[in-house]
């Protein structure tokens, strides 16, 4: 198995991700992954240190994880550095999924290791199989491009040293290696989307063509190249097209060649520059279409305005409530550092009433479309859930004791001059889920 060793030192090379003998912190879970990562980086001569957390998620298999890697970091006689989350409490802190609550623990604390311990780069083990499986998850989403290329090979210092092999390949090298490893028994779960492509959509196109994975590496590396090309040729747009004056940038329109496709320009200089997604974007283009001067639009930092048949964008103004509709259908919506996710279903599918307060179930023929979604107001009042009489929303937040940071950034979904949602809080008595209902808005808040 020497030629994963050496393909490994080739990668790391031709990308010119470390130096030879280099220092790079390795983040380890116990997985065949970050297992064979570890030992890869020993015997071609690294200086490594072993990251691992424990996010206390899954018992004693987490416990047990963290056992394996702290053995052999000690075996190797590298540093181990070992944190444990209170992943759970993180999720209901924040309203966020367990993947977007671990996935922020864990790199925040990686780059406050590799800045104390004098670590230039933090490698993490993904696979050209995980970048396979995001390219469909982002396809399955909806995406530029850019969401096409898959997962990078460097960004900033995190560096993914594995990208040139496959999950066998692996998988393989552990076996014939003895390499310890442990199996996390949630990657065998189809609930989540990664899984469902992974172990049901993947091995039905792998029985069509058994090469599937090497194609699949060529498409990529040629996306990646397209997308190169089109960062370079939009730079050169960006210098002709955007003007900056007083602390805003004006798209001007009618400098961008008419053979080119407006829309897609329009997309790449407000994705790439100011984070705007794209059927925010497809809204903004809409609207441009359509002549109307004044319309908002919002990033998580940015707020875009068509002004007459250009697109003026800056920095969201303090005091800026943020409101944007929300079309019947739409699959999901800005708001501050939040993204919501609208999910229409049939009564019968619901599984669970009792909901934690990042999710809300109302009763979606109630509700008047299209919903606007804004900032809190002064004078805002809703019935809460379980609740008869009307209450102050600042009455609300105050006896929930929100921080005046929080509530800066408290967001409500109304059905028109109704509070439907204060998101991420409590759902309007009105609109709860009853004995009548028959088809349900299910809304998931996760911070991005």
């Amino acid at each position: 198995m020497a030629h994963l060793l050496d393909s490994f030192q080739r990668y790391i090379a031709v990308n010119e991700l470390l130096p030879p003998g280099g220092r790079v912190l390795l983040t380890v879970s116990g997985g065949v992954d970050s297992m064979v990562m570890l030992t890869l980086f020993i015997r071609s001569g690294y200086e490594v240190g072993v990251a691992h957390c424990n996010f206390q998620l899954r018992g004693t298999e987490s416990d047990e994880d963290e056992v394996l890697v702290a053995r052999q970091a000690a075996r190797y006689g590298v540093p181990c550095y070992n944190r444990r989350f209170d992943t759970a409490a993180e999720m209901e802190r924040t309203g966020e999924s367990m993947e977007m609550a671990a996935r922020r623990l864990r790199y925040a604390w990686f780059d406050e290791l590799s800045r104390q311990y004098n670590y230039p780069a933090i490698a993490v083990a993904h696979h050209a199989d995980d970048s396979i499986e995001t390219f469909f998850i982002n396809l399955l989403r909806g995406t530029g491009l850019r969401g096409l290329t898959g997962i990078s090979t460097q960004i900033g210092r995190v560096i993914r040293p594995l990208l040139f092999a496959s999950r066998k390949e692996i998988l393989e090298f552990a076996v014939a290696e003895h390499i310890p490893f442990r199996e996390d028994s949630s990657n065998r779960s189809t609930k989540y989307l990664r899984n469902k492509i992974r172990l049901g959509l993947i091995p039905r196109i792998r029985e069509i063509n058994p090469k599937f994975t090497s194609l699949m590496r060529s498409n990529i590396a040629r996306l990646t190249d397209a997308q190169l090309f089109i960062n370079h040729g939009i730079e050169r747009i960006r210098a002709v097209a955007v003007t900056s004056a007083d602390g805003l940038d004006t798209i001007l329109l009618d400098r961008i060649d008419p053979a080119f496709p407006r829309n897609f320009v329009v997309y790449e200089l407000l994705s790439s520059a100011y984070g705007f997604k794209g059927d925010v974007i497809d809204s903004l283009c809409h609207a441009l279409d359509h002549g109307t001067t004044g319309r908002r639009f919002y990033s998580r930092e940015y707020v875009a305005c068509t002004d007459r048949g250009n697109i003026v964008v800056g920095p969201i103004p303090a005091g800026d409530d943020c409101m944007t509709t929300v079309e019947r259908g739409a699959p999901r919506s800005y708001c501050g550092n939040s993204v919501l996710y609208f999910e229409y279903c049939d009564i019968d599918t619901i599984e669970n009433f009792g909901v934690p307060e990042h999710i809300a179930q109302v009763d979606v023929d109630k509700l008047r479309f299209p919903l606007t979604l804004r900032r809190w107001r002064e004078g805002d009042w809703f019935i809460p859930f379980g609740m008869t009489g009307r209450k102050k929303l600042s009455d609300f937040l105050k006896d929930a004791k929100v921080s005046v940071a929080e509530k800066g950034r408290q967001f409500v979904l109304l059905s028109g001059d109704d509070i439907v949602w204060v998101v991420g809080r409590r759902i309007d008595d009105r609109y709860r889920l009853t004995r009548e209902t028959e088809n349900v808005l299910r809304i998931t808040k996760e911070i991005v």
